[in-house]
């Protein structure tokens, strides 16, 4: 893909779980470039409606123009600026019913990734911001410097698993971080250095982790996804459908065990027996596509 393009990731399989149909109210709760979006409205006219969400203001606004321009109007399409972790409110505040089918893709978009004003990938020098919401929140520079060595450590832990969190949070700590190059100097560079075993594959890899790990704490990412995932069957319609798309193993973990509990307590009728991955087609197409894991479920 070229830098900022937009590429919807297994569309084709979140619309077989989902089963659009005319009149259907969706909501498509990580709005991002559309594309999820974009097909699920062709499939609900006439007479549906989609709610689209996003906590991120710059991607909804481009977002919402490139659906308008296609011919979604006021009646069809319902663009929100806010998060999904307040799904129940959003939807009560738009006077809208509890929906057929709900989407959410969690995780970056490509355009968030790719724009180095953002400060999410270790790939372009930026300032180490990673606020999915820009207007709200700290960067993660100022997370960094908030944190005590301890507590970053465990951060690390917790949100990506990285098994060098103790040495890394005290390289962090030693002088103030402020952009994407400096961060990603300290992982590749002076990690290298303390650890002169790890090669340069397993230092790449901690600095995904590291990257992904403080996006989350930013964005309080686990908060808000287990929020959504206790809110949804007030959210659902009964026999209304929910697909949620992943793309690690916190964020598929917490999937996977809402919907096997909400099964067990009667709230789900039916879940994805097995987790869903992008066709060996796609993944050659699109690495990103490569980490992403997808659940559905149907509302009792």
């Amino acid at each position: 893909m070229r830098a900022g393009e937009h590429r919807p990731i297994m569309v084709a399989e979140a619309l077989r779980c989902l089963r659009p149909a005319p009149g259907d109210i969706a909501v498509d709760c990580t709005l991002g470039g559309g594309g999820h979006a974009r097909a699920i409205l062709e499939r609900i006219q006439p007479g549906g409606c989609l709610f689209g969400l996003d906590v991120d203001s710059i991607e909804l606004r481009l977002t919402e123009t490139r659906l308008r321009g296609a011919g979604f109007g006021a009646e069809s399409f319902v663009a929100c600026h806010g998060s999904f972790a307040e799904l129940p409110q959003l939807l009560a505040a738009a006077g809208l019913p509890p929906a057929d089918l709900i989407v959410a893709d969690l995780g970056v978009s490509s355009m968030q990734i790719d724009d180095p004003a953002r400060g999410f990938s270790y790939k372009a020098s930026g300032p180490l911001d990673m606020r999915m919401d820009p207007s709200r929140g700290e960067p993660a520079s100022q997370l960094i410097a908030r944190l005590s060595e301890p507590e970053l450590a465990a951060l690390l832990t917790g949100n990506a698993d990285e098994p060098h969190s103790a040495l890394i949070a005290r390289l962090l700590k030693r002088e103030p971080v402020t952009t994407t190059r400096e961060l990603e100097y300290v992982l590749r560079v002076e990690l290298g250095r303390a650890l002169p075993a790890l090669d340069k594959g397993e230092l790449k890899m901690s600095s995904r982790r590291t990257f992904q790990a403080l996006r989350i704490a930013v964005n309080d990412e686990f908060a808000a996804l287990e929020a959504l995932l206790q809110s949804l069957p007030q959210c659902l319609a009964a026999g209304g459908r929910v697909a949620i798309q992943t793309f690690h193993s916190g964020e598929d973990r917490r999937v996977k065990h809402a919907f096997r509990d909400g099964r067990r307590a009667g709230v789900y009728a039916e879940v994805a027996a097995t987790v869903i991955r992008s066709s060996k087609a796609e993944t050659f197409a699109n690495r990103r596509a490569s980490a992403a894991k997808l659940r559905w479920a149907l509302r009792a």
